[in-house]
């Protein structure tokens, strides 16, 4: 497999002539190039009377690798033929460079070119790609790559810093200017039109070193390669409307773990979605709906200490079944989509303000009010598909997530909805469980300033946040459906829960006194039940019940296992959650830790036959294995804070 370099424009803040002055000095040796043991000049001819000036070189370079490797090789040094095209009228330096040693087993190809900045005459700036293909080398091919690709990126580094030092040795003998190259008088030569090799798209994606220090951070030589590779392979892309960032390349390239073919495809397919679905317009043109505007419950505020913007997201108090049934999953994804861009925008509004690499965006979680009426089904699916879509097109924008308030039921959310999450996004979210203010506060400080903590969460400052709330079933678009449509849907929705399942919700209907319920014989201590069922028609009453008996055959659906007279309650039974009074089109989400070795009992009992006829229920529950479970509590072990489990039983 043949391995590719691209360096970064290194930009060079001296002349041309002045930088090729400094250049001649590094040959034939050069202290800070040790590798490099001779280099000898082999062919020397002047062009065009002295604008150009074409020299070959023979040198000879240590080789550098471990001692097995010297061994199979036989040889202690290598050697390279080196051409360089020099052209003083347009002010461009070409070097190529290949290896005479070995080369039918290896080939190294390097092309380095230093020329006049397009925007600074004064400037001079350098680039250098290589490719290595080794063919045949003892069956070590790819550990020689591997080795030679980091040794070169090493080398490369040192690049830079040899010019400035041959540099400031001029400026100590008093050589601070070179005077440009011009034709002589008596010449018969026509005028040199001034003209390098640098072409406009060179121009358009000059990344030098000042520029990534300010925009991009710290990366390896490796990275910048990559960066610039990805970049240049965007050229090729049709029907590009506008050539996405160096901030947003990066991006996708971090997502798929620096592998260029991966990044350009990911990318790709985001140009093309963000064309199809008009994104660019998005922040101009999104009018958020009034029921957005007045119930949901987030918004930006402030910066956190690395100059991250902040988006505040009150979870534990938004209606996820009311927005969704107000606005559906388009409405809901199109308003998530508007806050990802407005991060963009202040993501670049804050390293301009800062003048330092800003590439990402703080999530603070605010769980207060959390219950497993948020995990209503549809809504956990309307969710995935939103963080899918995300994840998908802004990849690394989240720099981290700060989870506070975090409820004992969170860990059986976390359980249910990490598996979904990308695990490097995962990896970005701290956590906090207490309902403490003050402890929480001292721990938000790590990350935000003392003076903007919201003043919901014991700190000074004040938010236009929402409040959030229930969504008035008003404002549902399904409100005037008919009960057979309800069923339908809930049938749909059912079907369409992130696990592979099939008809999952039951339903069955209850004439006024009788009962339905569903026994789970439990061996696995710890394991989580959790529950999920909607009363149509008339009311319900919900218990969850634990027996130490073995229970009998029971065909009779209007008496209950606890009618018969050899159950006694505190004795062979015993009331796990206490009864749950539903009403009519109620949804209800629930769990509880098992923690005995005994059968436990879901029951519902229908005391009055509502007007629309017998009580309609439609369930249905799940066990988390206690494996699963506690997994999900140690993936909450993190440097901020933790959570903690007990049961839950809900409603809206």
């Amino acid at each position: 497999m043949v391995q590719k370099y691209q360096s970064p424009v290194r930009v060079y803040k001296y002349p041309f002539e002045l930088v090729m002055k400094a250049y001649e000095r590094r040959f034939p040796t050069c202290p800070q190039m040790p590798i490099v043991l001779d280099c000898q000049v082999i062919s020397d001819e002047e062009l065009d009377n002295g604008a150009k000036r074409n020299t070959s070189r023979r040198c000879t370079l240590a080789v550098e690798a471990p001692y097995i490797f010297k061994k199979l090789i036989g040889v202690e040094v290598v050697y390279f033929i080196q051409h360089n095209y020099l052209d003083m009228a347009n002010r461009t330096l070409t070097i190529e460079a290949v290896n005479e040693s070995f080369s039918s087993r290896i080939e190294i190809f390097e092309r380095c070119r230093y020329y006049s900045h397009p925007d600074n005459p004064d400037w001079t700036c350098f680039d250098q790609t290589a490719t290595l293909d080794i063919k045949n080398f003892f069956g070590f091919e790819h550990s020689m790559e591997k080795m030679g690709l980091k040794q070169y990126t090493q080398t490369t580094l040192k690049g830079k810093e040899i010019i400035e030092y041959f540099i400031v040795e001029l400026k100590s003998e008093g050589i601070t200017e070179v005077p440009r190259w011009v034709p002589s008088i008596d010449a018969n030569t026509s005028p040199v039109a001034v003209k390098t090799d640098i072409d406009k798209s060179t121009h358009d994606i000059l990344l030098d070193g000042d520029f990534i220090a300010k925009n991009l951070g710290h990366l390896s030589p490796m990275q910048e390669s990559k960066l610039l590779e990805l970049r240049k392979m965007l050229d090729g892309v049709d029907d590009l409307a506008k050539m996405p960032s160096y901030q947003t390349i990066l991006r996708f390239l971090k997502a798929r773990d620096w592998h260029v073919n991966q990044a350009f495809g990911m990318l790709c397919d985001s140009i093309k979605w963000r064309k199809e679905h008009n994104i660019d317009g998005l922040l101009t043109e999104y009018k958020a709906p009034s029921v957005v505007i007045n119930h949901f419950p987030g918004g930006w505020h402030n910066h956190d200490k690395d100059g991250r913007p902040i988006y505040i997201l009150r979870l534990g108090h938004m209606d996820v079944k009311g927005l969704l049934k107000s606005i559906g999953t388009e409405g809901l994804l199109k308003l998530s989509l508007h806050i990802c861009e407005e991060g963009i925008q202040k993501i670049n509004e804050s390293a301009e303000r800062l003048g330092k690499p800003v590439l990402s965006w703080c999530l603070l979680v605010d769980l207060e009010g959390l219950s497993m009426r948020h995990l209503w089904r549809p809504g956990v699916k309307a969710l995935l598909h939103i963080n899918e879509t995300v994840e998908r097109n802004y990849p690394e924008t989240m720099g981290r997530v700060l989870v506070v308030r975090a409820p004992r039921v969170f860990p059986i959310a976390w359980t249910i909805v990490s598996a979904f999450i990308d695990e490097n996004t995962r990896s970005k979210f701290l956590f906090h469980g207490g309902a403490d203010c003050l402890h929480m506060k001292d721990g938000l400080e790590q990350f935000i300033d003392a003076n903007i903590i919201p003043d919901f969460l014991g700190g000074p400052s004040k938010t236009l946040i929402h409040e959030g709330g229930l969504v008035p079933k008003t404002l549902y678009k399904m409100n005037s459906l008919e009960e057979e449509d309800e069923k339908k849907i809930n049938a749909e929705e059912a079907s369409a829960i992130p696990h592979d399942h099939s008809s999952l919700y039951k339903s069955v209907e209850l004439k006024t006194s009788y009962t339905h319920e569903v026994v789970i014989r439990n061996d696995d201590p710890k394991s989580v039940l959790t529950w999920d069922f909607d009363v149509l028609r008339s009311d319900l009453h919900f218990t969850l019940y634990r027996t130490t008996k073995e229970l009998p055959q029971k065909n009779d659906s209007a008496v209950s296992y606890f009618d018969l007279s050899d159950f006694v309650e505190g004795d062979n039974y015993f009331k796990e959650e206490p009864t749950l009074i539903c009403r009519h089109r109620e949804s209800v989400q629930g769990s509880h830790v098992m923690n005995h070795t005994d059968s436990y009992i879901m029951h519902w009992f229908s005391p009055t036959m509502g007007t629309d006829g017998p009580a309609q229920l439609n369930y249905f529950y799940e066990i988390l294995s206690s494996v699963n479970y506690k997994g999900s509590m140690t993936s909450l072990q993190s440097g901020f804070s933790s959570s903690s489990a007990a049961s839950s039983c809900q409603s809206r």
